[in-house]
């Protein structure tokens, strides 16, 4: 009898995740009110519009970063654009969204297990393998700006749409 080889797989749920976690959020960006894009809560905020466009923007980024062997902070601009519309932020998640998946699926099990470094300089900031840098910087680090964005809207008496279930605006069990 024939010995079966169980095979791990670290694209497949990402990708799902990755599908499931972008519904939601274009859900609370399309909350984002266009007139209030330059708005900010606190002087050391980012403003709206450039914390919605980062929100857009970072599957794709994170992702094409990861398929490199390292990133030096040095050369990256970490200061989010300021977005000119609503729809500009929403063609920017569509696009990232879609280049993330592609290169997810682009990617081989050996490659995922493989270092990525953070350097600055000369000096590297810390290595792990690239299927931690997509979890945690791509995804985990996504979902927490998408809760600082709903904290945005709250303040600015925007209604929230459903996250992971209900909100004080939004029940999906009605």
């Amino acid at each position: 009898m024939a010995t079966m080889v169980s095979t791990t797989n670290t694209i497949t749920p990402m990708l799902l995740e990755l599908r499931a976690e972008a519904a939601i959020t274009k859900r609370v960006l399309d909350r984002v009110p266009a007139d209030k894009l330059t708005w900010k809560p606190h002087p050391k905020s980012m403003t709206l519009g450039q914390l919605a466009g980062h929100i857009a923007a970072i599957p794709g980024r994170i992702a094409s970063m990861a398929q490199q062997d390292s990133f030096d902070v040095l050369k990256g601009s970490f200061v989010p654009q300021q977005p000119n519309s609503l729809e500009e932020i929403l063609t920017t998640l569509e696009q990232e969204v879609r280049n993330a998946e592609q290169i997810l699926q682009g990617m081989t099990e050996e490659h995922l297990a493989g270092k990525f470094r953070l350097m600055k300089g000369d000096r590297e900031l810390f290595s792990q393998p690239r299927s931690g840098i997509l979890r945690t910087i791509m995804l985990n680090h996504w979902y927490h700006h998408r809760g600082q964005l709903s904290v945005y809207l709250r303040l600015l008496e925007v209604p929230l749409p459903v996250i992971y279930g209900r909100s004080a605006d939004t029940d999906p069990f009605a």
